[in-house]
């Protein structure tokens, strides 16, 4: 049809499309004209619509979205008060949005010569289409899961709920997987440019069979109207282009031009694909808003670039997909992921000098001068970084967490502190509660939970993530206490857990003590989560310490600072030996110091020395072993006067030297009570002090009942405080242990005897510390203290702004330390963060429930795995070049190559073969056979071929190996040795340098007869020469060796004679030289002697032994049957097919290390899906089933067992009291309790829990597991307590149930209370099963162990 003329000379035509007769309005190019001025119109009628504009555009958005308007009729002043009868929600008809499908399917475009043209008639590619997730074309689907969900109820706001979906977490984004991968069709326009420079169209709609024909489009020069901005007429045509208002043509013209550069602009310096613009800029009138521009783009130039350079494999697969992701993520680029380091060092002066330019507005004022490293730290806070800080104890690391507290504050987010211990939050809940706006969230505690800075334990912000609580939303720091906490075998795994679990909003604040790999830990926090991680720190301590030893009474400095004094060391040293020696010339005793004034008796030294050597097996234990290993009440009573005298001379000291209040740290709970109740006339306090003790202990205690504050140990307790005197351990009362902690803040208890918990849990520094042994139970073997260990305790010395020095002391009863093991614990380097990450069946279940979470994206990213993962890039590249590597080609003369096929024949017959050996080697004919003289053959890994020999010596009783004569023609030509028994024959022979002499047998003796296997002189079996012997003989170099039964290769259907006793105690050359001269002959022809048969000569009848040597045989017949048997250029071909395998088996060697296979815990993770899929928690596709739900509540116990006990019904005949009771066995953790005495219900139930503990056990070993099953129930179920928990559910005061069993009574209180968790737990599952019979039981049991004591408040939440 004919061109028509429009308005403003836009040109158009229009036809028909198809075959049902639509018409079809194709634009056309305007028309050149020689003068643009003589064709303008007299008059140009203005457009419809005015040209939008910022203002416009603005102005609009205000109007109709952000300034809403009351409707004037039903809001009028007339109607004011008017109370209308219908419910105006319900008449809403509000229109539901459907579902938000979970795919769609997008184009999928390829690069030009990427694409393949088969499968098309015509030869021309078929552009194709993909099914992606909908989340993945939406940005900031990443800060969730795989679809956008809404905000759960009130009441999981906090802890949320197992039906929430996670929060993808941070740096997922930057390595997703290579199915994930977007294609480009889904966020570029490269389809649509193809279509307009007439490429083919994508005709077919995606999820259809067929669609229309448009036939064969033609280049369309692309126009577009942009109008101009009436600021920037004085610009120039270039920098106008940049401020005018863009039209939706323009749209397509940056979209085109961004992803052009975004495919093509790649960072490993790949040549850039240019985009030729030309521009025509028309005026038609001076005054015209309007401006014309013509792009022309020159898409051949861009298809030619690639064609013309020969671009390198590199830079081709740098080209990928990849390239057209979201950007969202700023460390999602390319170059990041290569990036050689994540941890930055901090440590800038400039930072300090200039802090207060750099941060004027700080969030939070502290009342004193900032230590460099806090200011750094906070500087790096104030530019939302986050920070690694190191520091040893007492160094002010809360300072950092204090400001980010502020900072939260400030910008109305939240701020999460996590603690490993639950007394740390407590405390830290207290000394922050003035300061900011603090919730406290534990196991049995909720307390303001809408605060803006939380304070938890880890284990409840790994919960909080796993079941997508909405508060992650708001939280903008986390700040991690105690990191070196890592390293706890049963715990370390939480914190690797929720670090990689964090989404990518939070940033994170890691508080640690001094370690060696700080930047290290610091590199794979970064990596995984694809941010810097700050790391600063000291080392300096704010008050130096100094190191003594205390023995006989006296203190002796053996360190300074950080330097050590031989002369201290050297004067302990001299005392001990002078103690000695008097000991030893009949002394009958020894004084300590100052013992007597204190009414300590002299002790005899053989008792003394009795006591080191228990101390120095014994450790921390040496006081209770003494004890029990005396077998009279006079020995117990020295043992005691002793060790009081002891305590009292140390004291007495400290005392005097001014250096109280002193912890001494024993490293056992008992230790801790005898050493306390052995000073019983020892008083520290001031009246004073002791009217403020009583007055808060009354406070305190106040709220337990009056039968509790009876108890003995609140008493005796009570009584040792008065006296200036605390203890301190797990097994404390949690009262008693808040009322100890906050009596020796307040500086009234001088002398604390305390395990080495108090310096993890506690915030209390002392004037001096002391050590009552170096050495430690772990709970497997006694061992010295780790440097790391005695680190952190010694911190707890010196209080900053009290002391100039902190005095460290180790106590030494009757042995000093060795010197290099004193230097080592004081010097040593702390212990490395090491990743305890192992995988737990909740944590399967929590990953599988959400699809694009995988367990195999959390192994990658853990602690374990960071260097193979940091290598990735690396073998990559390796990858890549192998793969361009030329392959040779094999040319055979017979036509097809064949040698691979036969190459693979070899390999597999070899693999047949050593099986048969080996299994050969393990039969008894085979021993047999391997006796004197028995030729065989031996595997060298030097040598190009393997080693023929003869056995000269079986095995003995004393010795397993067999010694073997081998020839070895690989190695240099020796000169042989003559030993001094041939010298007879050394001197009519002459001297010959290779080859031996055999003289006329009329002349030879009766010794030189090499007629039997073994000479006339019977030999005593010892070998007289020193193995390996090497020597030559007959031009051949031999090697005299013993190797065990699997070094052999093959034995042989020969024998040869052998003279035992020459060659091994004789050292005979003649002896060698026969020998090797007969293997020699066996060898001609360059052949081996044949082996023996497996079947026929050694009679094995073993199945698999058969069917391996079946399968051998038919290779060996194939083999010959091959064209390449016996090819002239097998040799030639054999050598280069080696090659080609060989880079096979290296490209495949890479692959499976970039793989997911290759995974250390890959194999403990198949076994257990195997296991969850056996007993149904998910089913043959991972989906997560009821069953499986219910495991995801069991946080408390071990999830399979309280899952297959739910199920089984186990505790429905058993009443609330019962139930609770048999429930302990899940939370109880002690290994040594006293039998308890049970109903038979009780018992029975016990006995079904265990045994389905130990089918669990069983099944899990059956799927390879490393689990032994009597091992895991008895490690998961302790039933100690059964007895006294069913007393106290039934009522029966506490003080009573502390009769039943000898658990003391802190463990009994903390397993109660984790069985209030359990018990709730349990609820929870049984509303996901509908067993509204087990709800009620389970709350009914909750109700009835929550009350006295057990349940009292904590002193730091509530105050005294």
């Amino acid at each position: 049809m004919k061109a028509i003329e429009g308005v403003n000379d836009v040109a158009f035509r229009i036809g028909f499309s198809g075959h049902s007769g639509h018409l079809r309005l194709e634009p056309l190019p305007p028309v050149e004209r020689s003068d643009p001025l003589r064709s303008l119109p007299d008059f140009v009628i203005p457009p419809a619509f005015e040209p939008d504009t910022c203002e416009s555009i603005k102005k609009y958005i205000e109007k109709e979205y952000l300034l809403p308007e009351l409707d004037i009729d039903e809001f009028s002043p007339e109607k004011v008060g008017r109370i209308w009868d219908s419910d105006w929600f319900e008449r809403a008809k509000v229109h539901l949005e459907p579902t938000m499908p979970r795919s769609t399917i997008v184009p999928q475009w390829e690069l030009p010569y990427r694409r393949s043209k088969k499968g098309s008639a015509e030869g021309i590619w078929e552009p194709s289409s993909v099914e992606v997730d909908v989340s993945e074309l939406m940005e900031g689907a990443q800060d969730c899961g795989t679809l956008p969900r809404l905000p759960s109820s009130a009441k999981d706001f906090v802890r949320g709920s197992i039906s929430n979906r996670p929060f993808r977490p941070g740096g997922l984004d930057a390595s997703q997987s290579s199915e994930r991968i977007l294609p480009e069709g889904a966020l570029n326009g490269e389809w649509l440019r193809e279509i307009l420079k007439g490429g083919p169209p994508q005709i077919v709609p995606p999820g259809f069979k067929q669609g229309l024909d448009l036939g064969d489009l033609k280049e369309y020069p692309c126009s577009w109207k942009i109008s101009e901005c009436k600021n920037v007429l004085s610009e120039s045509c270039k920098e106008k282009a940049k401020g005018l208002s863009v039209q939706f043509g323009d749209l397509f013209k940056k979209a085109w031009e961004e992803d052009t550069i975004e495919v093509t602009h790649e960072d490993d310096g790949a040549d850039v694909l240019e985009t030729k613009v030309e521009e025509e800029v028309h005026f038609p009138y001076a005054t015209s808003d309007t401006l014309e521009i013509k792009v022309e783009m020159d898409v051949d130039a861009t298809s030619n670039a690639i064609d013309s350079k020969s671009l390198g494999l590199d830079e081709l697969l740098s080209t990928d997909t990849r390239g057209s992701m979201s950007k969202t993520d700023g460390a999602s680029d390319n170059s990041q992921l290569q990036k050689d380091a994540w941890a930055v060092k901090g440590g800038s002066e400039d930072i300090a000098d200039r802090f207060h330019d750099l941060v004027p507005d700080m969030a939070l004022d502290f009342p004193f001068e900032l230590d460099t490293f806090q200011k750094e730290a906070i500087y790096y806070l104030e530019k939302g970084e986050s920070v690694f800080v190191a520091a040893h104890t007492s160094a002010g690391k809360t300072v950092v967490a204090e400001y980010a507290f502020a900072l939260a504050s400030k910008h109305c987010t939240r701020a999460v502190y996590t603690a490993p211990i639950k007394t740390i939050s407590n405390q830290k809940f207290r000394d922050f509660c003035g300061k900011f706006d603090v919730g406290l969230l534990t196991g049995d505690i909720s307390l303001r939970p809408e605060a803006s800075c939380l304070i938890m334990t880890t284990e409840i912000l790994r919960s909080m993530l796993y079941r997508g609580a909405d508060i992650i939303r708001d939280i903008e720091w986390v700040i991690f206490d105690e990191v070196h906490y890592v390293n706890d075998v049963e715990r370390g795994v939480v914190w690797e857990e929720v670090i990689i679990m964090l989404p990518r909003h939070v940033n994170i604040i890691l508080l640690s003590a001094t370690v060696p790999n700080t930047i290290e830990f610091a590199d794979w926090i970064g990596r995984t989560k694809q941010k810097n991680i700050r790391v600063t720190g000291t080392t300096k301590r704010p008050v130096p310490l100094e190191h003594c030893l205390f023995y006989s009474g006296e203190l002796y400095i053996v360190c300074d600072g950080e330097n050590f004094l031989p002369r201290g060391f050297k004067t302990a040293k001299d005392v001990h030996k002078k103690k000695n020696l008097s000991a030893s010339g009949g002394a009958s005793g020894s004084h300590l110091g100052t013992m007597a004034s204190h009414g300590g008796a002299q002790v005899r030294q053989r008792e003394n020395a009795t006591r080191g050597t228990q101390q120095k097996h014994g450790g921390s234990q040496s006081f209770s072993i003494s004890q029990g290993s005396s077998g009279t009440s006079q020995n117990n009573s020295r043992s005691k006067r002793w060790e009081a005298s002891l305590w009292l001379s140390l004291i007495s000291k400290l005392s005097k030297k001014s250096l109280l209040p002193v912890v001494i740290f024993c490293f056992s709970k008992n230790r801790c009570d005898k050493s306390a109740d052995n000073l019983p006339g020892t008083d520290l306090t001031s009246s004073s002090e002791k009217s403020a003790i009583r007055i808060f202990c009354d406070k305190a205690f106040s709220r337990l009942k009056g039968s509790d504050r009876n108890l003995p140990q609140v008493v005796r307790v009570q009584n040792l405080l008065r006296r200036g005197i605390g203890v301190h351990h797990a097994g404390l009362l949690p009262i008693v242990k808040e009322v100890v902690e906050m009596l020796f803040c307040r500086g009234v208890i001088k002398v604390l005897f305390s395990t080495e918990t108090f310096a993890m849990g506690v915030n209390a520094p002392a004037r001096t510390v002391v050590f009552d042994s170096l050495r430690k139970f772990d709970g497997k073997e006694f061992r010295q203290l780790l440097p790391g260990e005695y680190t952190q305790m010694a911190g707890r010395a010196g209080r900053r702004g009290l002391d100039k020095i902190g005095t460290v002391i180790v106590m030494c009863r009757d042995e000093i330390p060795d010197e290099r093991d004193l230097k080592h614990v004081i010097f040593g380097s702390a212990t490395r963060l090491e990743s305890q990450f192992r995988l737990t069946y909740i944590m399967i279940l929590h990953l599988l429930r959400v699809e694009e979470l995988k367990v195999e994206d959390m192994l990658k990213r853990s602690f374990a795995e960071f260097h193979a993962q940091k290598k990735l890039p690396e073998k990559q590249q390796l990858l890549m070049l192998k793969l361009a590597q030329p392959t040779k080609q094999i040319e055979c003369i017979q036509g097809e190559p064949a040698i691979e096929e036969y190459y693979e024949m070899w390999m597999e017959a070899k693999e047949h073969r050593e099986f048969i050996f080996e299994k050969v080697m393990q039969s008894s004919a085979a021993q047999q056979f391997l006796s004197l003289g028995r030729v065989v053959i031996v595997k060298s890994e030097s040598a190009q071929d393997h080693l023929l020999g003869v056995v000269v010596k079986a095995p003995s009783a004393s010795s397993k190996q067999y010694i073997v004569v081998v020839l070895r023609p690989d190695l240099p030509l020796l000169t042989q040795s003559t030993s001094a028994n041939d010298k007879s024959e050394e001197k009519g022979a002459g001297n010959f340098s290779q080859g031996y002499f055999i003289a006329p047998k009329s002349k030879r003796g009766f010794d030189d007869e090499y007629l039997s296997s073994t000479s006339n002189r019977k030999g005593t079996g010892a070998i007289n020469i020193k193995l390996p012997h090497r020597g030559s003989a007959a031009g051949v170099n031999y090697e005299v060796i013993a190797i065990e039964p699997k070094d052999f290769l093959s034995i042989c259907n020969c024998k040869i004679k052998v003279d035992q006793v020459r060659l091994l105690e004789d050292d005979s050359s003649t002896a060698y030289s026969k020998t090797v001269q007969q293997l020699l002959d066996l060898k001609s022809g360059g052949k081996y002697p044949a082996a023996l048969d497996p079947i026929e000569d050694l009679k094995l009848k073993d199945i698999t032994v058969l069917d391996a040597y079946r399968r051998w045989n038919i290779l060996l017949q194939k083999m010959s049957e091959n064209k390449c048997h016996g090819c002239i250029k097998f040799q030639e071909h054999a050598s280069l097919v080696k090659e080609i395998f060989k880079h096979r088996e290296e490209v495949d060697a890479l692959k499976y290390q970039m793989s997911d296979e290759a995974l250390q815990q890959m194999p403990d993770f198949q076994g257990r899906i195997d296991v969850l899929k056996e007993i149904g928690c998910i089913d043959s596709d991972l989906v997560v089933q009821m069953k499986g739900r219910v495991a995801c509540e069991m946080n408390s116990g071990e999830e399979l067992i309280c899952t297959e006990c739910l199920f089984e019904n186990q505790l429905d005949d058993l009443e609330p009291e019962e139930a609770v009771a048999l429930m302990s066995a899940f939370v109880f953790q002690q290994k040594n309790a006293s039998e308890p005495s049970i109903t038979p219900k009780l018992a029975e139930g016990r006995k079904r829990l265990y045994d389905t503990a130990i089918r669990l056990g069983e099944l899990q070993a059956y799927f390879k597991l490393q689990i032994a099953p009597d091992e895991y129930a008895q490690d998961n179920l302790k039933f100690g307590l059964v007895e006294v928990v069913y007393e106290w559910a039934k009522g029966t005061p506490f003080a009573d149930i502390c009769e039943l069993t000898d658990v003391p009574e802190g463990l009994i209180v903390r397993t109660i209370v984790r069985l209030d968790e359990t018990c709730r737990e349990f609820r929870n599952a049984a509303a996901i099963m509908g067993n509204s019979t087990l709800y009620k039981k389970m709350e009914t049991a909750s109700n009835a162990i929550k009350r006295d004591i057990v349940f009292a408040a904590s002193l730091y939440i509530t105050g005294v």
